[in-house]
């Protein structure tokens, strides 16, 4: 069993936590003239509420619609052998035919490249894009693949013991927030 995490850093929350989502969207209308073609999906499950949260965000600036979806991975991913329970498969659900589409792949923590990886081979499966492109709320360092962000709300250098949560209020949570979390220092509550 995982030792708890305690926070030591929240360098994203509440209107700083918006911002962020609304300059991304900006991005991504800046490089699309036309988005009858664009769609976002989102990894799920926070990679999907930023996907939605995006997708309200760019249909306010260029006052026009876009599709929105939710991918799930989990039959793609690499370490799908190494679980000893049965994971649970949720729906994948894209609203436009994927053949000719600008997909934009959208995740909540870019880490070591593994689920972008797995979310390609499943987009992938379902059709052949004109374009692949990724947004992700953090980038965080640490790639183990050679995946880079098209669209990144947030550089967060780390190290390899911490992790980055993300909090949507979409899960229950108080506020929208992305916290750094570490093992507690010994006289805190550690060992």
């Amino acid at each position: 069993m995982e030792e708890p995490r305690v926070e030591i850093a929240r360098p994203l929350a509440g209107p700083a936590f918006r911002r962020t989502i609304s300059r991304m969207a900006h991005e991504i209308v800046e490089a699309h003239e036309v988005l009858t073609k664009v769609v976002l999906v989102g990894i799920r499950q926070r990679g999907s509420h930023l996907a939605h949260r995006l997708a309200a965000r760019i249909g306010e600036i260029a006052e026009t619609p876009v599709a929105v979806g939710t991918l799930d991975i989990t039959l793609y991913r690499d370490d799908l052998r190494d679980r000893s329970d049965y994971p649970e498969l949720v729906r994948t659900e894209i609203p436009i035919d994927m053949d000719g589409a600008v997909v934009v792949v959208v995740d909540d923590v870019l880490y070591t490249g593994r689920s972008v990886r797995a979310a390609l081979e499943g987009l992938m499966a379902l059709g052949r894009p004109a374009r692949i492109e990724l947004a992700v709320l953090v980038d965080r360092g640490h790639r183990e693949l050679p995946i880079r962000a098209d669209y990144v709300g947030k550089n967060l250098p780390t190290t390899t013991t911490e992790t980055i949560r993300v909090r949507f209020v979409e899960d229950g949570e108080a506020e929208d927030a992305v916290c750094v979390m570490a093992l507690p220092e010994a006289g805190e509550g550690g060992a």
